[in-house]
């Protein structure tokens, strides 16, 4: 018997999760923090039923899953997915009751191997997915390349939210682990994320930035994200709530490159002009703008402090 799913899909931006924190599928507050009785603030969040969960605690954890999504309410403005441990862990929570009530699967471990397995299962529903590039594959630019077309189908683009990065599995294959006071940028991961981002970018993917795993080093994890941004990354998961309010504040827009961005936008605008002491041109900063304008709708404008204390007001 074929299940129905019969959730209306949200209006989804890749900005607007925000960071989104990551969770063990059998921690006990999951059905809280679902409903935003507990952490109300948070945008989006990700029951992790992989590297979270041991192979002893996976049915434990599946069922403890169900029982909380009988109790999920409406969130028009939280978002809710669930990484799938593999493909046959996926067609037991897609024949979980209620499993309309999450927004999407991160999909781990995801290379062209496991690619019809889960994209098979998927078909007929309206869930959103992010696949999550962590194995040797993503070392390979062909076999990257190869993956970019068969995502890039017509029946599978459309349910592509964004991609994510793998940043500790990836480190894992090389025998690495990053050391405190260094950004992945310090690593060899620098090259790996540049690649990735020349290789999907140009054909409309949002790529998600790797956590960030220290939590007493804010300085470093600000530096990370600033670079994350400088790359075109978009969002950055949370491995803790200590993390989310850094993460999203990062991502308020200077506001002049608010204003700039409006300017190219605008319908008259000259084919290239001079603002804020830099050179604007519509035809090579349209993306820039689209980017700077979707992170504005979601967070807001840089407050700036004057010298005298007073404090501008947002726009």
């Amino acid at each position: 018997m074929t299940r129905q799913y019969t959730a209306q899909p949200k209006a989804f931006s890749p900005w607007c999760l925000g960071a989104p924190l990551y969770m063990p599928a059998h921690r006990i507050d999951l059905m809280d923090i679902a409903n935003g009785e507990k952490l109300p603030g948070l945008r989006s969040m990700i029951f992790c039923t992989e590297d979270a969960v041991s192979y002893r605690q996976v049915d434990s954890s599946l069922r403890h899953l169900g029982l909380c999504l009988q109790g999920f309410r409406d969130t028009p403005n939280r978002f809710r997915f669930i990484r799938a441990r593999n493909p046959e862990i996926l067609a037991r929570l897609l024949d979980l009751p209620d499993i309309e009530k999450i927004d999407g699967f991160v999909l781990p471990k995801f290379n062209e191997d496991v690619f019809d397995a889960y994209f098979d299962q998927l078909q007929g529903t309206s869930f959103k997915v992010m696949p999550t590039l962590e194995t040797k594959d993503v070392f390979d630019y062909t076999a990257m390349s190869a993956l970019r077309k068969g995502l890039l189908q017509d029946t599978i683009f459309p349910r592509i939210l964004m991609l994510r990065i793998g940043g500790n599995d990836l480190m894992n294959l090389l025998g690495l682990r990053r050391s405190r006071g260094l950004t992945l940028y310090d690593t060899p991961m620098s090259q790996v994320i540049s690649q990735l981002v020349m290789i999907f970018k140009p054909y409309d993917f949002s790529i998600s930035a790797p956590v960030f795993e220290y939590l007493d080093d804010m300085a470093t994890l600000s530096k990370e994200i600033q670079l994350d941004l400088a790359h075109g990354l978009t969002g950055k998961t949370a491995i803790h709530p200590s993390q989310i309010s850094a993460i999203e504040a990062a991502y308020e827009v200077d506001k002049e490159d608010y204003e700039m961005a409006l300017s190219l936008c605008e319908r008259d605008a000259p084919a290239v002009f001079k603002m804020h002491n830099a050179m604007c041109e519509v035809a090579t900063h349209q993306q820039w703008s689209k980017t700077i304008i979707n992170r504005q709708a979601c967070y807001g404008v840089k407050i700036a402090m004057p010298l005298d204390g007073y404090a501008e007001l947002s726009v």
